[in-house]
């Protein structure tokens, strides 16, 4: 067998189909179309409605190396030789066309004399009564019957649900040796350990499983392949890991560099760098797609996959950011084919960038709140680290477990790992119950059956408003009808149409439809199953029935509107790349006739100077009054223009590019004006953030812009009749204002600060002694936090070892402030723990660290209550009980 790059092995792979007259396709977005699944987890994923009946594939034969994203074993990742978080599946596809016959001795054929797989070592299982899959590996691959294996239905039967399409498997094993084996006696195939390694698996979608469990023949069988490159790699490089192959190595190799590790010195160094290097894999690729970092959803997992491969690294003793030094690795290995990573590289590094030096401060957070709390313990004479604590910190701060035993070890504590991994298993638990997803039905709707019956709806509004067109189809309340009538509220499918469907970011139209006999005014337009526009409205008078002929007349003055505010969109991406940097990128838009909203990557606030230049850019571009150019092509001759796309945007083979000369590119289908000057004005209303690495402007265009220029100069004027003077000194008048605020606030500050600083004595004369610690408590109306601590410090000042806790009451709330020094804390005093405790007397929460922790109450009449307990909270403290 000639050892390959796993690269090579890619390009056979996809070569060899094409030679089956499949049609290669590049790899899809790590974010598929199925709402139901967060990652495209498999290479048939993109083709699921095709294999689902719900769309019309557009061929019968497929090949991809698709780009995949898996998390649900991560733990795993860096300790097998096989998990990981993203990787290459080597895929072909068939829709109706060829089936068992012909993809068994293919995948043969390809494993044996392409790649050159030792065909003794080659075995097949199958699913237990598919005869049909024995006769063809038996007849036509000649493979003996004692090397076709029969598995049962959990390992040899796929199904995309409960109901829906289904059938066998056969799953293509290769014997790496008995060096592989677990060395049970039993070992043979369908044994966990790695000498019976799958490579490919062969998927024969034959029935349709209806509600009663019954399996029906489909009219048309399908084929679904899949094959990881890493794996296969593995086999060809004769390698006992993916991590030791090409595809690999390098990262494995510079992660061993930056971290002073020799790879196979440690079984901990080697876990470390593995995660690492698959992790900054998977970081490049997600960020490529367009995931940004956030708390939910897929921008979590971005972020626990790169706080994951930081803490590796911590634990390696990288105490610096260092996962941007890794990045030219991955652009080495993986930028032929995925030029998606080298297009985004700005924006790669730059969130990279930013998230690791936020956690790089979350993790010195971390490390003082444990060292805070081994300190504690170790003064009431404790000797272990609780479980619970650990993973309190591993939840909350991201703090590696091994890293707080190896903390705890330095100071001679050990930590209950029985209970951490307890504690696991119930957010395991947890994350399972709330975020199971069954796979996908994506089950046909009415509208699906209409697109399949009626096909696409003809869009004739790029260059007119009005047009007449027969009524298709009547859907109320999710029923197909033949006629409506006043009253009803409706949904209309017309052959063809003036009326945009909302899309893109633009917002859908509105009109009127006219018939012989009725009317119905059109309240919104929307894209459904895919390809239909559906017109949703009331009848307003008349009926309205399938067949008649009406005109579909759009709102001209709204469309207009709609159309200044896209034009300009495009204005302001262009602009924003020119002033903040190429990192800038589209993460998401509103066009509507009344203002646009741009969301876009930026890690830092945009600035006003920056702002004004982004303005002066585009009023410039509509002043020159460039007229428009729209294009036709190919999506790939559209990238070499330079075309923008969006992240997320699925495109097909050709696309419409519009082009302002000398100025932009970009892919779109919305409507836009004829030429610049027809926007007229653009004026910014305001920028602001609404995630991590993601800005949004608010801006407006055409007569709002007008009608925002006015506001502003209303505003101006009556600003002049009551600060007098040019306009051109109002905002040093303002300044001058606001320092006579802030100077009277400060006095009277300063005047409540003396009045209750005079209680510090009587506080401290009523103070109570609880195991030789001084416990002052107090009762405040209408103060805030800052006044609470103040006055606290002083108190700590004087005594000592001391606890203050005061409760700071208004009308509606009340809020507790709790104060340790040192010495009480040595004691077994705990802030945050008093606080929380007695907060929960007035129906409130909180906590905090063992020095300083505050907490709210939703009930300020028990107020006296929860500080009259605070001497039994610190008494259970103490003892420990």
């Amino acid at each position: 067998m000639q050892w390959r790059k796993g690269r090579d092995l890619r390009e056979l792979f996809l070569a060899y189909f094409e030679e089956k007259n499949s049609v290669r396709y590049p790899s899809f977005s790590l974010i598929p179309e199925d709402p139901t699944i967060l990652f495209t987890i498999a290479g048939m994923v993109p083709f699921k409605p095709f294999f689902l009946g719900i769309r019309r594939p557009e061929v019968l034969r497929a090949t991809t190396s698709q780009k995949c994203i898996r998390t649900n074993d991560i733990d795993n990742v860096g300790r097998t030789a096989r998990h990981h978080t993203f990787f290459e599946m080597l895929g072909n596809f068939s829709f109706g066309d060829y089936f068992k016959k012909e993809i068994i001795p293919w995948s043969w054929e390809f494993l044996t004399e392409r790649v050159g797989l030792d065909p003794n070592r080659l075995y097949a299982t199958i699913y237990l009564d598919d005869d049909e899959a024995f006769h063809f590996w038996h007849t036509s691959v000649g493979l003996s019957k004692d090397r076709i294996v029969r598995l049962g239905e959990d390992d040899n039967f796929w199904a995309v649900g409960p109901v829906g399409p289904c059938g066998p498997c056969s799953e293509i094993i290769y014997d790496q040796g008995p060096e592989f084996s677990c060395g049970r006696p039993d070992c043979a195939v369908g044994c966990s350990c790695d000498r019976y390694l799958e490579i490919w698996n062969l998927v024969f979608m034959q029935f349709n499983r209806n509600e009663a469990g019954e399996l029906i023949p489909l009219p048309k069988q399908n084929i679904d392949t899949g094959m990881g490159l890493e794996r296969l790699s593995s086999v060809v490089q004769r390698v006992k890991s993916d991590f030791e192959t090409d595809l690999f190595k390098p990262l494995i190799d510079k992660a061993c560099a930056i971290s002073g590790t020799s790879y196979g010195a440690t079984p901990r160094g080697d876990l470390a760098v593995r995660v690492i290097s698959d992790h900054v894999r998977a970081l490049a690729f997600m960020i490529a797609d367009g995931i940004l970092p956030a708390n939910e959803g897929r921008g979590y997992v971005l972020r626990r996959l790169l706080r994951r491969a930081v803490r590796f690294g911590r634990l390696l003793g990288v105490d610096r950011p260092f996962l941007l030094d890794l990045l030219p690795t991955v652009m080495e290995l993986m930028a032929d084919p995925y030029g998606e990573l080298l297009a985004n590289r700005a924006t790669i590094e730059s969130v990279i960038s930013l998230e690791e030096q936020k956690f790089g401060r979350t993790l010195e957070q971390g490390s003082i709140l444990l060292e805070t709390e081994v300190r504690s313990r170790k003064a009431r004479g404790e000797t272990a680290l609780p479980g619970g604590v650990a993973f309190e910190l591993y939840d909350t701060y991201g703090f590696p477990f091994e890293l707080t035993q190896e903390i705890c070890s330095e100071q001679g504590v050990s930590v209950d790992e029985g209970e951490f991994r307890e504690e696991m298993r119930k957010q395991k638990e947890r994350a399972r119950a709330a975020s199971k997803q069954l796979a996908s039905t994506l089950s046909g709707t009415l509208y699906t059956e209409l697109s399949e019956t009626l096909g696409s709806t003809v869009f004739d509004g790029y260059d007119r408003t009005e047009a007449t067109s027969e009524v298709k189809a009547l859907v109320i309340e999710g029923a197909a009808v033949t006629s409506v009538e006043e009253g009803d509220v409706v949904e209309v499918v017309l052959a063809r149409t003036p009326f945009y469907g909302e899309r893109g970011g633009q917002v859908g139209d509105r009109g009127v439809l006219e018939g012989p006999s009725g009317r119905i005014v059109v309240e919104d337009t929307v894209i459904a199953a895919g390809t239909l526009t559906v017109h949703r409205g009331r009848v307003v008078s008349g009926t309205v029935s399938v067949g008649d002929s009406v005109t579909a007349r759009i709102d001209v003055e709204r469309r207009t509107a709609i159309r200044r505010h896209h034009t300009a969109t495009h204005l302001l991406h262009e602009a924003l790349i020119r002033v903040l940097g190429e990192h800038v990128r589209q993460a998401g838009s509103l066009v509507s006739p009344e203002l646009l909203r741009f969301d876009f990557t930026h890690f830092a606030p945009v600035t006003l100077r920056e702002l004004e230049r982004v303005e002066r850019i585009v009023n410039a571009q509509i002043l020159e009054n460039e007229d428009l150019r729209v294009a036709h092509t190919t999506l790939d001759e559209a990238k070499k223009q330079g075309a923008k796309a969006l992240f997320d945007e699925k495109y097909g083979e050709e696309v419409r590019v519009i082009s302002i000369p000398g100025f932009s590119t970009e892919l779109c289908g919305g409507v836009h004006v004829d030429a610049t000057g027809d926007i007229g004005f653009f004026k910014i209303l305001r920028e602001e953030g609404i995630g991590a690495g993601v800005r949004r402007i608010t801006a407006v265009a055409g007569m709002p812009a007008v009608e925002q220029a006015l506001d502003t100069a209303r505003v101006v004027s009556e600003l002049e009749l009551r600060l007098g003077g040019d306009p051109d000194q109002f905002v040093a008048k303002v300044e001058a204002l606001q320092d006579e605020v802030k100077h009277l606030q400060k006095a009277l500050a300063e005047e409540r600060l003396r009045v209750h600083l005079a209680r510090v004595e009587s506080l401290v004369a009523a103070r109570r002694d609880v195991a030789g610690i001084s416990v002052v408590t107090g009762l405040f109306r209408n103060v805030d936090d800052q006044l609470l601590r103040s006055v606290g410090d002083r108190i700590k000042a004087a005594l000592s070892p001391v606890l203050v806790v005061f409760a700071g009451v208004t009308e509606e709330k009340v809020l507790f402030v709790a104060m340790a020094d040192d010495a009480a804390v040595q004691k077994g005093v705990h802030a945050g723990n008093v606080v929380r405790d007695i907060s929960r007397i007035a129906g409130g929460g909180g906590g905090g660290r063992a020095q300083t922790a505050q907490a709210g109450g939703k009930d300020p009449a028990k107020a006296e209550e929860a500080l009259a307990a605070v001497q039994a909270v610190v008494e259970k403290l103490v003892s420990g009980k």
